[in-house]
């Protein structure tokens, strides 16, 4: 997303939506609120930017100029498959002890004033980690997983990082093509414009009518991404990780 009015058209731009989890997705949403973007502006610089950022869910007011792949939004509320760290009490004699460089990815840290939260990046995948605050290097430690799956991403488990990917389906498009048709009406396209960028001009010249399954269903995406955007976003941090789409390399984003 830019403020470019011409930059929701291109559909390869969107194509790094097919890999965000819940609360990366719930990022995209907010950052594209003209409330939130207006708070960011107003308060950004002020002590009273803290209680402007709670508003919203967050710790902290963060950039809505930066993607879900450069943006750290610091979440009030602990995202689904967050793994936490606490050391452990009665370790046995082959534990292994707590290394932070050993989790694999580009990494961030961030204090919410009760623990570390750390999310780890690597192509096509978030692992976002709590640690305990009496958890120190070199200590025996236990995890336990917040409403997720996903394994810890430290010493030899981070090799379950590599995987098979597979083409995304239908479904796998519901998320870049809500956000496209998102920009494009924030932007004051029409529906039919957003329908032309999303499936093409002959498509949409053979099935553009008023009750038509094409002209519904740009309807509906424009529907669900104004309520996302407006606060529906929330709920996506509790959506554990997920995978989906074939890894792609870096591509233009909005």
């Amino acid at each position: 997303m830019t403020d470019s009015p011409e930059a929701w058209q291109p559909s390869a731009a969107y194509l790094y939506v097919l890999h965000l989890d819940g609360p990366a997705l719930a990022w995209e949403y907010l950052r594209r609120n003209p409330d939130y973007r207006r708070d960011w502006w107003r308060y950004r610089r002020r002590a009273s930017a803290v209680f402007a950022a709670r508003r919203w869910g967050l710790y902290r007011l963060e950039n809505p100029g930066l993607d879900a792949l450069d943006a750290h939004p610091a979440w009030c509320s602990e995202p689904a498959g967050t793994m936490q760290f606490h050391p452990d009490l009665a370790p046995a004699g082959d534990a292994v002890p707590f290394d932070l460089w050993s989790i694999a990815g580009h990494k961030h840290l961030f204090h919410d004033g009760q623990h570390l939260s750390l999310t780890a990046w690597l192509p096509g995948r978030w692992q976002r980690f709590a640690l305990a605050p009496a958890l120190e290097h070199g200590m025996p430690y236990v995890h336990a997983l917040h409403d997720g799956d996903s394994p810890p991403l430290t010493g030899s488990t981070s090799s379950s990082w590599a995987r098979s990917w597979v083409r995304p389906g239908r479904a796998a498009l519901l998320e870049p093509h809500t956000l496209q048709t998102l920009d494009g009406t924030l932007a004051g396209a029409t529906l039919r414009e957003v329908a032309e960028s999303l499936y093409g001009s002959a498509t949409v010249a053979a099935d553009w009518h008023a009750d038509s399954a094409l002209r519904a269903r740009v309807r509906r995406l424009a529907q669900r991404g104004a309520v996302l955007m407006r606060g529906d976003y929330r709920r996506l941090l509790q959506h554990a990780p997920t995978l989906q789409g074939r890894l792609h390399g870096p591509a233009k984003r909005p």
